[in-house]
């Protein structure tokens, strides 16, 4: 049995069962200092981001710190953002780091090798512009990929995700629970827009699915069927002589 390689981009939540009715409500203040502080990491972003297109363009590779920063800047915007209102999913406050942590938000992406010099020169718009269409109506962000970054809960628009995690919000505090299914749903719509953002940072090459993979983690990764007599002269002609 062979089995396919998962996506590059792992994006997880794990939803805290104890979360408190009203806390939601002051989160926003609570977090400021981490808004403060994106706000500076994702201009450096912004930055990398462009200093890594030319590395890439001239030698095929994504020098090591540079992707470790990105991917470390974008791993601390979705923490504050399930923090927040992009799932409430905790009450544990984010930790200031760009590092792995065993906070219940994850995110990070397998560091490729090698990178098409072509493909960076069209990845991050032209074939990115069907998914920005789609995580712009999540996010309720304007189209583009400057505004695919408003992770973290830097855009406050009336997209998916925000109406979203607005209802389970008033449901956690009228009946002290947040709805399973909405859950799984809201860090789903996140996880689609991580991955084309992290496609669009040039952090991968793999295309991002036309696909919503709901829940807490992410889904497995496919199985291929075993090869049998039939598709196997070689295994066929075995058996025929055992």
């Amino acid at each position: 049995m062979s089995v396919a390689s998962p996506y590059p981009v792992r994006v997880e939540g794990r939803l805290d069962p104890n979360l408190s009715r009203w806390l939601w409500l002051v989160k926003w203040i609570l977090a400021i200092p981490h808004y403060v502080v994106l706000f500076f990491l994702l201009l450096a972003f912004l930055v990398v981001t462009v200093i890594a297109f030319f590395a890439i363009l001239f030698t095929e590779r994504y020098p090591r710190a540079l992707f470790d920063f990105n991917v470390g800047v974008l791993r601390w915007a979705w923490r504050v953002g399930f923090y927040t209102f992009d799932a409430n999913g905790t009450d544990r406050y984010p930790p200031f780091t760009l590092a792995r942590t065993d906070y219940p938000a994850d995110f990070d992406v397998e560091y490729p090798e090698r990178l098409s010099r072509v493909l960076v020169l069209v990845q991050w718009w032209l074939l990115a512009l069907p998914h920005y269409f789609v995580i712009g109506f999540f996010n309720g962000a304007d189209l583009g990929f400057g505004a695919s970054t408003d992770i973290g809960n830097f855009n406050y628009g009336a997209g998916l995700i925000f109406l979203f995690v607005l209802y389970a919000s008033v449901a956690l505090l009228v009946t002290n629970r947040y709805p399973g299914g909405l859950f799984d749903l809201v860090v789903g719509l996140n996880r689609w827009t991580l991955r084309v953002i992290a496609y669009g940072a040039l952090l991968t090459q793999d295309y991002p699915p036309f696909r919503f993979d709901g829940g807490p983690t992410e889904p497995p990764a496919p199985a291929t069927a075993a090869a049998t007599p039939r598709d196997d002269p070689g295994a066929a002609g075995a058996l025929a002589t055992g």
